[in-house]
């Protein structure tokens, strides 16, 4: 999978969706124009009715064409309901998106969801974390939140959020229960290729028009309502009264007729682009696992069970579309269904399906993959996915062959689970944990030289305390077992627990380990990639929202593109000329307008450069990351060094880049 071309794509559907829902309003604003043309005639001709009893009487004798005709075309009248169901729907959508903000956890939380402990001691739900972790470390995104529908018995999934960074993976009770693991990786793949291809966002975006639209309707149904009870209470003595409130009554009736309708047809688009990009999602299931059986059974068993993928909460019908299967039954002949028929998803992945679907004999036991493939290895009768050789620990060179952004595939998923059942259980449990994760970073960056160590065990003494001290001597002797290549990853899991942390323990924790960094004066890649992947998922955790794209113009960032090529043709071992040529070269638009590279590192430019450069648009960056590969494989091999800081300046920019692919033996 090309992750630009999804994410075009991705934008491309966005535009469509935001003109097809532009259409929508407009609709309803022209229905609730002529609603309110007839309204206001029918207002006008009550309160000149009621302006005395001579004049009544004339008017009430006076044949119905003799009353003054209202104006179809009332340039007052329409800028006023323009701007009035513009406004209602605008900050309707607005309100709903601002309730997204939190990130994914929001949306998991709506419906019930319960986060996972990651020290949980349910093989299930060990499992299901395993499987999530080794599909985050094959991705390269930040390992999202993994939740459970505790209260649902069906089998369905589904992946929210705003960016990569604050994502998470929500299953259901039933998905846990009887899924193998070959199917439940099938289904989490699924719902990764949803996060990889920028779907998650259009998601909270559906959801958010919709409500806006229906919000027309609601305020409706409440002035009906209203006037419904104010007119059990009214005085019989209000004889004058009685034609106001019908206006009302018919403008509140005009609301929410104009408010479902435009629901209905927000409905209709909404679920058109879900069933589309639901194919897509399977289709990207196989090519990441290579194995149909995995999605294609966990269809079957929908297909065969009674409850099949049928959710039970209130709200679940609201984000519908955000589900790997159909969760709520689809009205009015199937238009408002947000996934194609689980028979037709089938024979697109099994062509030759005979139509028989699973025959449910009982909840499936967990303990049925043994704790070996709960560490993460694949059963051998799951056919022939081998899983290659785990990779040396030691720093040596691979050779140039890269896997592209956003890629997830059987030779990366078997490196995953091999790299993720290479971990020391001792730092596995530390990284999930929020008390100890930000002590295994303060180890991750302790020094090799003896007098800088020392230094930094006293900074952590005094500054962390005699607590922190005592877990850090207790993670010593499994972080001295730690090859260069397993240190990020190990990062990238702890990830989740570092989000939970309070803004007060987050701050000394930054501060200290800042100082850690610098305790020899120098900051090394793998601690500029550190903390650059730290603070940039962290941040994006705390405001989800992504940076306004406001750079579309190579030549605006020249400067900072030759920053970046410079650092990296410093980090990599060979000629640094060359190697900076070898990225230049790939920036046709750029041809000799980039500065030579510098004497030597600057890590500070660096910083200042990608943070400009993470507002330059996708054709930008795409050129950027394939310069910045042609500078790291200039000289015919990859080191972890440079590999790290290679995927820094890819998080930098919001691109998963997956790990150092396996070194030869």
């Amino acid at each position: 999978m090309d992750f630009f071309e999804a994410q075009a794509r991705a934008k491309k559907r966005t535009s469509r969706l935001v003109a097809l829902f532009s259409l929508a309003v407009l609709g309803t604003i022209a229905a609730g124009y002529f609603g309110a043309v007839v309204v206001t005639g029918q207002f006008a001709n009550v309160t000149s009715l009621s302006s005395g009893r001579a004049f009544e009487r004339s008017q009430l004798l006076a044949p119905r064409s003799s009353l003054p005709p209202s104006s179809l075309w009332q340039p007052q009248l329409f800028a006023l309901v323009s701007l009035g169901t513009l406004a209602v729907v605008g900050l309707a959508s607005l309100y709903k998106w601002h309730q997204f903000s939190a990130g994914g956890s929001a949306v998991a939380e709506s419906v019930g969801g319960r986060r996972v402990d990651p020290h949980t001691t349910d093989l299930a739900e060990r499992r299901l974390l395993n499987v999530v972790e080794e599909m985050a470390l094959a991705s390269g995104i930040v390992m999202p939140g993994v939740f459970i529908l505790d209260d649902e018995p069906a089998i369905n999934a589904f992946a929210a959020g705003l960016t990569t960074s604050d994502a998470v993976v929500a299953v259901t009770r039933g998905t846990l229960e009887k899924l193998t693991r070959d199917e439940l990786q099938g289904v989490v793949a699924h719902e990764f290729s949803h996060i990889l291809n920028g779907d998650m966002r259009l998601n909270l975006r559906l959801t958010s028009l919709i409500f806006g639209i229906l919000v027309l309707g609601l305020i409706g149904r409440g002035i009906i309502s209203s006037l419904g009870r104010s007119r059990l209470g009214s005085s019989r003595d209000s004889k004058n009264s009685g034609g106001i409130i019908a206006a009302i009554g018919a403008a509140g009736l005009s609301l929410l007729v104009i408010g479902y309708v435009g629901y209905f047809f927000g409905r209709l688009i909404q679920a058109a682009v879900s069933r589309q990009r639901e194919f897509l999602a399977d289709a990207a299931a196989v090519q990441f696992t290579r194995n149909p059986a995995g999605i294609g059974g966990a269809l079957k068993k929908i297909a065969g069970y009674a409850l099949g993928s049928s959710l039970a909460h209130a709200k679940s019908a609201a984000i519908g579309h955000f589900f790997f299967a159909q969760g709520f039954r689809s009205t009015f002949g199937g238009l408002w269904a947000t996934h194609p028929p689980v028979e037709v998803r089938i024979r697109a992945i099994e062509p030759a399906f005979d139509g028989k679907v699973f025959d449910p004999p009982k909840i499936l036991d967990a303990t049925y993959d043994n704790w070996s493939r709960v560490r993460g290895f694949t059963s051998p009768a799951s056919g022939d996915r081998s899983t290659p050789a785990a990779a040396n620990p030691e720093q040596r060179a691979a050779q140039p062959k890269f896997f592209p952004p956003g890629s997830l595939n059987l030779a990366l998923l078997g490196e995953a689970a091999v790299l993720h059942a290479s971990l020391p259980p001792r730092l596995l449990a530390a990284a999930h944990s929020p008390a100890q994760a930000p002590v295994l970073l303060y180890g991750l960056v302790l020094s090799d030289h003896e007098t800088t160590q020392r230094r930094q065990i006293s900074l952590i003494a005094s500054r962390a305390g005699g607590e922190a001290l005592h877990l850090l001597e207790n993670l010593a002797p499994h972080l001295r077992s730690l090859g260069p290549a397993q240190k990020l990853p190990l990062l990238q899991l702890a990830l989740p627990a570092l989000k939970t942390l309070r803004p007060s323990a987050l701050a000394p924790f930054f501060e200290l380990l800042d100082e850690l960094v610098h305790a020899d004066s120098r900051v090394s890649p793998f601690e500029f990639a550190l903390q650059k992947l730290l603070l940039r998922n962290v941040a994006a955790t705390r405001a989800p929202a992504t940076a306004i794209i406001q750079i579309y113009s190579f030549q605006a960032v020249a400067p900072e593109i030759a920053t970046v090529l410079s650092v990296l043709a410093h980090s990599s071992p060979g000629d640094t000329a060359a190697a900076f040529a070898a990225g230049a070269a790939q920036l046709k638009l750029l041809d000799g307008r980039l500065d030579a590279p510098a004497a030597s590192i600057d890590l500070l430019a660096l910083d200042l450069a990608l943070h400009k450069l993470a507002t330059a648009s996708a054709p930008i960056k795409q050129r950027l990351l394939v310069a910045a590969t042609a500078v790291v494989t200039a000289n015919g091999e990859v080191h972890v060094e440079e590999y790290e800081l290679l995927r820094a300046i890819a998080a930098t920019l919001d691109i998963p880049l997956p790990p150092l692919p396996p070194l030869p033996q």
